[in-house]
């Protein structure tokens, strides 16, 4: 298994909210983490930087997670308890109210994924298949394109687009959408805040997923491309390969 986590400050905004990163336990296996953080103030990267540095401390002290059932468990707990910590630390400091982020979270086993998301930052796999989305966008241009009142296109272009249905630490109580995937050697899933999934098309991502180039060479490709269609926002990924064979991991 090889991974690489990348993260780029776009070529409008003044600073990067988003964070994120790839985490190993005590056993070996690796949590994937993108947040896109939202608040006035800059509090949007104190929130999306709680999320990671609570999840990373919880993930690099934990063992004993080998099979999807307990990798749920352990994203439904663990993130809710982030959730409490950034409302509390929203509720206590003035300057942060309000303040929330998205999540997705992958919990990388022997031959599962289990993924979590809140909010509109994404995870994608790339298989045999082709490519496609495994997280739904808790939006509400995804809400009034799923119940049919607005087309693909239409989203497209909202203006509404940036409105979420739901965030980590905005309230006292969280849901979010946890699910498990199979794969297999050769497989690839990418996580993204919504920086790289507005700018770069699905066709584009498997594009350069699919290439030859390095993980790394494949990370900034992507990130260039949203910047070449606007960078309007920060740019975050990261990408797990099953490459079923240890050497060359990082």
């Amino acid at each position: 298994m090889r991974a690489v986590y990348m993260t780029d400050q776009g070529k409008i905004r003044s600073h990067n909210e988003d964070n994120g990163g790839i985490f190993v336990n005590g056993d070996g296996y690796r949590l994937a983490i993108v947040a896109d953080g939202m608040g006035g103030h800059r509090a949007g990267d104190v929130a999306s930087g709680i999320a990671l540095t609570e999840l990373k401390n919880f993930w690099e002290n934990s063992r004993g997670i080998k099979v999807p059932d307990q990798a749920e468990r352990w994203l439904k707990e663990h993130i809710g308890l982030v959730n409490g910590v950034i409302f509390r630390h929203a509720r206590a400091n003035k300057a942060c109210d309000g303040m929330g982020t998205t999540i997705v979270a992958a919990i990388m086993l022997e031959d599962s994924a289990t993924i979590a998301n809140i909010g509109d930052s994404r995870c994608y796999i790339l298989n045999e298949s082709g490519f496609r989305k495994i997280t739904e966008d808790h939006s509400l241009v995804n809400e009034l394109l799923r119940s049919g009142q607005i087309s693909r296109e239409d989203a497209e272009n909202h203006p509404r687009k940036n409105v979420l249905l739901r965030a980590l630490g905005t309230e006292e109580k969280v849901e979010m959408d946890v699910s498990t995937i199979m794969f297999e050697e050769g497989d690839a899933i990418l996580l993204c805040s919504d920086g790289l999934s507005n700018k770069v098309s699905e066709n584009e991502m498997a594009e350069v997923l699919s290439s030859g180039d390095s993980l790394e060479e494949k990370a900034s490709r992507l990130i260039s491309l949203a910047n070449e269609y606007g960078g309007e926002d920060n740019i975050t990924l990261a990408i797990v390969e099953f490459a079923g064979v240890s050497e060359g991991d990082s």
